[in-house]
């Protein structure tokens, strides 16, 4: 089965392809870093017997994400599960305390890049008549921080569209948001610095995510749904 997973050249993305990869399927990524994602198929090539297709692309450019979706409909590669996984944080501030690029760096990347795939990935989605589209919402979509207004609105957001798109969904589809919750990753070190270290690893969390996801289905369309995710211990 393939699986489309965007940001996926680090944290929760990369460790959800691996875990994936490893369970026998396909994965198709996408990532604005070349080098991470050459480093990405160079370890799946070593430990998985499938072809892994992975492609440089910044889901804020919708020209960009229309070829990336030609690419893979040429290629009968449309995905069965799509996770729309890229995102950005920022640093812990007021908003009047941050510079308007940061805040459209945060829109453009959250909401934005994840309409651009929406919009070229459904229809082709559509036409096989299932499919599952997972959106990385978060718990500040489901709350509210007064030093993270960018990155809530943004999760806000995604928990809102993921709704609305839900409702234009034929039956045999589904749109859910998901909160991985909080994994030790380098975005939860920007907003939480050394306290990040308390909790899991992105590794530890794929497993358990990969399989909330495997088994998703079309009665799900349109949930608000969190990954189960214990806080440990650091031990470093």
């Amino acid at each position: 089965m393939a699986v489309l997973i965007t940001g996926v050249s680090k944290g929760l993305g990369r460790a959800l392809a691996l875990e994936l990869a490893n369970r026998g399927h396909t994965i198709i990524g996408c990532s604005r870093d070349q080098i991470k994602l050459d480093s990405l198929q160079q370890q799946l090539s070593n430990t998985s017997p499938n072809r892994h297709f992975f492609f440089k692309l910044d889901v804020t450019s919708d020209t960009h994400v229309q070829e990336f979706a030609q690419f893979v409909a040429k290629n009968n590669l449309v995905p069965r599960i799509l996770v729309n996984n890229a995102g950005l944080a920022h640093r812990s501030a007021k908003i009047w305390e941050l510079e308007a690029e940061e805040f459209d760096n945060v829109i453009d990347t959250n909401v934005k890049g994840i309409a651009n795939i929406l919009r070229h990935f459904v229809p082709l989605m559509i036409q096989n008549n299932n499919g599952i589209i997972v959106n990385m919402s978060s718990g500040a979509g489901r709350s509210a921080h007064e030093d993270f207004a960018p990155y809530c609105s943004s999760k806000w957001a995604v928990e809102g569209l993921t709704k609305c798109v839900a409702k234009g969904l034929p039956d045999g589809m589904a749109i859910v948001a998901l909160n991985p919750g909080s994994i030790h990753t380098d975005m939860l070190v920007l907003c939480c610095g050394d306290s990040a270290a308390q909790f899991q690893s992105p590794h530890k969390w794929a497993i358990k995510a990969a399989t909330m996801i495997l088994d998703l289905t079309p009665k799900d369309n349109g949930e608000s749904l969190t990954v189960n995710n214990p806080r440990e211990l650091s031990t470093a």
